[in-house]
C-alpha cells in the first residue's frame, strides 16, 4: 500500500476516533438514559411507520473486544438501510481522503514542534509505524495521531464501522452518511495545527499515561457504563476539550434533521460514536426533544 493510501485509510477511522478523546468529554447522560447501561436504542413514534435503531460505536477496538450481541444483530436485520457518520462504502472516499491529508501553507511538524518533541515524535513514528518523519512531516497532526492508536491498544484494531459495512453488503442494504468527508475534515481543520501537534507530542511523551487512559476507556465501553466513561474522559489528558462544541455538540444538532429524514423514509440502523449519544445536547436527548420515543435495548 502506497503512503498516501495508508494515510487516507488511517484517516478514515480517525475522523471520529477522537470519540475516545475529545468527543467523549460530553458523554454525560441523564438519569433515565444512564440507568439502562446500553449502547443500543430504538427510535419510534412521531412520523415513523417502523422503528429505527441508534448504536454507539467506538471507532477502533481490538478484535477480541468487539462484541456483536444477538440483540444488536437482530436490530440491524430489522432495518432497510445503514447510516453512519460517513458513507463508508463510497467509491470516492479514499480519493477524498488522499486529497485532504496535508497541512495547508506548506507547514510541517518541524516548524510546529520544539526540536526535542520533533525528535521524539520522529523516533516513535519510525519505531512503531516504519514511517520516517521526513516523509510524513507535512501530514495533518491529528491524522498522524491516529497511527498511534494500534500501539496504544496493543493490537491491530478492528472497526465497528467496517463490520457494519460488511453486514450491510451481505444483506443488500445501502450505506449512507450523515456528513461528507469534506465536512468532517473541516471540523478538525478549525483546530490550529499547533494544538494538533501538541496532542501528538503529548501522546508520545506520555505514552504510559495514554495507554492507561485508553485501556480504562475500553473497559468502560465494554461494560456500557457511560456515566463512568464520562467521569474518566472529562479528565482526559489527551483530548481537544475546549473544542467540545465544534467536534460534538454542533455536529449532533446538525445530524438530527438527517436522522429524522432517513428514519421517516425507511427503518434505519444508525451507527455513530458513543460520545454523541448522551447528555442534554446529545443525539438521544435531541431526538426526544423532536418528539421521538427513544427506548434502550439492553444487550
Amino acid at each position: 500500500m502506497h503512503l498516501p493510501q495508508k494515510l487516507a485509510l488511517l484517516a478514515t477511522f480517525v475522523l471520529a476516533s477522537f470519540a475516545t478523546q475529545a468527543q467523549q468529554k460530553a458523554l454525560k447522560m441523564n438519569t433515565a438514559v444512564a440507568s439502562a447501561n446500553t449502547l443500543l436504542w430504538e427510535v419510534s413514534g412521531k412520523d415513523l411507520a417502523q422503528p429505527s435503531y441508534v448504536y454507539g460505536t467506538i471507532h477502533l477496538v481490538c478484535p477480541a473486544d468487539m462484541k456483536m450481541s444477538d440483540q444488536l444483530k437482530q436490530s440491524f436485520s430489522k432495518t432497510q438501510q445503514v447510516v453512519m457518520e460517513l458513507d463508508m462504502d463510497s467509491p470516492t472516499m479514499m480519493q477524498e481522503m488522499q486529497s485532504n491529508v496535508l497541512m495547508s501553507g506548506d507547514q510541517s511538524l518541524q516548524q510546529l514542534l520544539s526540536p526535542s518533541d520533533y525528535t521524539a515524535v520522529g523516533n516513535y513514528l519510525k519505531a512503531n509505524t516504519k514511517l520516517p518523519i521526513e516523509q510524513v512531516g507535512m501530514v495533518k497532526p491529528f491524522i498522524l495521531s491516529s497511527m498511534l492508536y494500534p500501539v496504544l491498544l496493543g493490537c491491530t484494531p478492528a472497526s465497528y464501522e467496517a463490520t457494519f459495512v460488511k453486514m450491510a453488503q451481505e444483506e443488500k442494504k445501502e450505506v449512507l452518511g450523515l456528513e461528507t468527508v469534506q465536512e468532517q475534515l473541516g471540523f478538525f481543520d478549525k483546530i490550529p495545527y499547533a494544538e494538533q501537534s501538541k496532542l501528538l507530542a503529548d501522546m508520545v511523551n506520555q505514552e504510559a499515561a495514554a495507554k492507561q487512559e485508553l485501556q480504562q476507556m475500553m473497559m468502560l465501553y465494554k461494560a456500557q457504563d457511560v456515566e463512568q466513561l464520562h467521569t474518566l474522559t472529562s479528565k482526559s489528558l489527551f483530548g481537544f476539550q475546549k473544542y467540545e462544541d465544534l467536534l460534538l455538540n454542533s455536529r449532533n444538532q446538525r445530524w438530527i434533521a438527517g436522522i429524522g429524514r432517513y428514519a421517516a423514509a425507511k427503518p434505519t440502523f444508525f451507527a455513530v460514536g458513543a460520545a454523541h449519544l448522551g447528555g442534554p445536547k446529545g443525539v438521544l436527548a435531541l431526538l426526544r426533544q423532536q418528539g421521538y420515543q427513544v427506548r434502550p435495548v439492553v444487550q
